[in-house]
């Protein structure tokens, strides 16, 4: 199974996190969701894979999340997936599907607790923060 990552070149976090996993040796498949958006059925795939509910996976700022009242919980998690298939910039990004597993990549070092070889040695971030590559464990 080979790396994929959602991914928004306009975003930081999303450049580090393609640069993290680059830096551990593997080449992903780099999926733009804004030009190529997940279909339902995949979106409620990742988030399955991530354990998390679509509400966790929303992303507020520069978004019509505030236009479209999505604060309010009375959304279910099947409207809320709606909208981010209608919205895609509501899908908050990066996230990393590695063969151990899906992660939403905030902050971009998350990547490491899925990438087959987290060892990546240092990094440096796009605002300077350093980051430790971590040792494999079986």
């Amino acid at each position: 199974m080979m790396i994929t990552i959602y991914h928004n070149p306009a975003c930081g976090t999303s450049r580090n996190t393609l640069a993290m996993i680059r830096q551990s040796d593997e080449e992903p498949l780099v999926v733009e969701y804004l030009q190529d958006p997940p279909t339902r059925e995949r979106l409620v795939e990742l988030l399955k894979a991530m354990g998390i509910p679509a509400r966790e996976l929303l992303r507020q700022k520069g978004t019509p999340y505030d236009a479209l009242g999505l604060a309010n919980p009375k959304w279910t998690d099947d409207e809320l997936i709606g909208c981010m298939l209608e919205h895609p910039i509501l899908i908050n990004r990066p996230i990393a599907v590695t063969p151990k597993g899906a992660r939403l990549c905030r902050p971009s070092e998350a990547v490491l607790d899925i990438l087959p070889n987290p060892d990546i040695g240092q990094f440096t971030k796009e605002d300077g923060e350093v980051v430790i590559g971590r040792a494999a464990h079986p």
